[in-house]
C-alpha cells in the first residue's frame, strides 16, 4: 500500500490570533458551548481548517470468507485484545466467540433476552460486556464463561457501548432512554447520567478530556467532563442521527462521526469542524464505520453498500456493496456492525443475513 498523502493548509487569520491572545473567545457556528465548560476552563473556541484533498489509491479489499451460525441479524462485534477471539451479539439473543484465523465457532453464550447490541471486551481482565433490548447490561467472566454482574438502569433498549481505554472500572452505555449512563464497573453504581433528547446511539471513550464523546438521534454530538457529568460543548453540524463514530488508532486530535446527510471529521478536544469527508456520497444510512492503522476508512450502510475511504484526504477509493447468502431476502443486505482486528489486516461485518464476513486486502 502506498503512504497516504495530505496537505494541510493553515487557515488561521491574524485577527483571530490576536483575540485569542488577549483572551477573548468567538464562538463557532454549529457548537454550543454550555456555561459549566466555561466554568472549569474548558476552551471551545474553535478555527477552521481548509484541506487539499490528494487522492489516493489502494488495493482493493475482497471477502474471503463468510460465517454462518447465528439465527438472526447480527447487531455488534469485539475483538479480543491479544487478537486470537473476536465475539458477536446477535437478535437471536446469543453471544458468539470465534476464532480469527480458522474462522471457528469455540463458544456460545446465552443469558440475554433481546438483541444484542453492543459488545466490548476488557483489556485488563477476563471480562466481556454485553448490552441489549432488554434493559441489560451484562459483565461476563470468560475465564468460567457466565454471567458475574448485570447493570439495571436503563429504562429502554440499549444500543451502545464502551470501556473507558485507561481506567479499568468505568464503563458508558447509552440507550433508547435518551442518556448515556456511566457506571463502576466493580459496585454497579450510576456515576452519571448524561442527557440527550433522544436516543443516544454511538460512543466515543478516550483517555483524555473530553473522556466520553457521545452521538445521539436528536442529531447532535455532546463532549462531556467525565468529572463533573457536565457537557463541555455540543456539535450540530449534522442534520440526522449520529449512529457512528471513530478515531483513528495512533491519532488523538481528531475523530470522524457517521449520519445519513454525511460524514464529517472534527478535531479534539475544541470540537472543530476540519473536512466533509467524501464518502457522504454514500446515500444511505450508515450504520458503523472503523479505521485500522493505516488510515483505511470502512463505513458500512443501511442498503449493504461498504465503502473504503482515505482517512487523511476523506476521498474514496472502493465501493463494495455486499451479497445476501443464499435463503435471504434481497432486503436483508443491511451492515449493522463492523471492525478490524488488532492488527488492521482484516475486516470483519455483522449482517442482517445472519452471517459474518472477513475481508482483506487484495494486492
Amino acid at each position: 500500500m502506498r503512504e497516504y498523502e495530505t496537505v494541510k493548509k493553515n487557515n488561521l487569520s491574524s485577527s483571530s490570533t490576536s483575540q485569542e491572545a488577549g483572551g477573548s473567545m468567538q464562538q463557532p457556528k454549529g457548537i454550543l458551548v454550555s456555561s459549566s465548560a466555561a466554568a472549569v476552563g474548558v476552551a471551545s473556541t474553535t478555527k477552521s481548517a481548509d484541506f487539499k484533498q490528494t487522492p489516493r489509491f489502494s488495493a482493493d479489499w475482497k471477502i474471503y470468507r463468510v460465517i454462518s451460525g447465528h439465527q438472526g441479524w447480527v447487531r455488534s462485534i469485539a475483538f479480543d485484545p491479544t487478537n486470537t477471539w473476536f465475539c458477536t451479539g446477535s437478535a437471536d439473543r446469543t453471544i458468539k466467540i470465534w476464532d480469527v484465523a480458522s474462522g471457528a465457532l469455540k463458544l456460545t453464550l446465552t443469558g440475554h433476552i433481546g438483541q444484542i447490541y453492543g459488545l466490548a471486551v476488557s483489556p485488563h481482565n477476563t471480562y466481556m460486556f454485553s448490552a441489549g433490548d432488554d434493559k441489560e447490561v451484562k459483565c461476563w467472566d470468560l475465564e468460567y464463561d457466565k454471567v458475574i454482574r448485570s447493570y439495571h438502569g436503563h429504562l429502554s433498549g440499549v444500543h451502545c457501548l464502551a470501556l473507558h481505554p485507561t481506567l479499568d472500572n468505568v464503563m458508558f452505555t447509552g440507550g433508547g432512554d435518551s442518556v448515556c449512563r456511566v457506571w463502576d464497573v466493580r459496585t454497579k453504581t450510576q456515576i452519571h447520567v448524561l442527557s440527550h433528547s433522544n436516543t443516544v446511539l454511538s460512543l466515543l471513550a478516550r483517555p483524555v478530556d473530553p473522556q466520553i464523546v457521545t452521538g445521539s438521534q436528536d442529531s447532535t454530538i455532546k463532549f462531556w467532563d467525565l468529572r463533573y457529568g457536565k457537557t463541555m460543548a455540543t456539535l450540530t453540524h449534522h442534520k440526522k442521527s449520529v449512529r457512528a463514530m471513530v478515531q483513528h488508532p495512533s491519532e488523538q486530535h481528531c475523530f470522524a462521526s457517521a449520519s445519513p446527510d454525511n460524514v464529517k471529521k472534527f478535531s479534539l478536544p475544541k470540537g472543530e469542524l476540519l473536512q466533509n469527508m467524501c464518502c457522504q456520497q454514500q446515500k444511505t444510512m450508515i450504520n458503523a464505520m472503523a479505521v485500522n492503522q493505516d488510515g483505511v476508512m470502512a463505513t458500512a450502510g443501511d442498503d449493504g453498500s461498504l465503502w473504503f475511504s482515505d482517512w487523511n484526504s476523506g476521498r474514496n477509493f472502493q465501493q463494495a456493496k455486499t451479497i445476501p447468502q443464499p435463503g435471504s431476502l434481497s432486503s436483508e443486505a443491511s451492515i449493522y456492525a463492523l471492525s478490524y482486528d488488532m492488527t488492521g489486516s482484516r475486516l470483519v461485518t455483522c449482517e442482517a443475513d445472519k452471517t459474518i464476513k472477513m475481508w482483506k486486502e487484495v494486492k
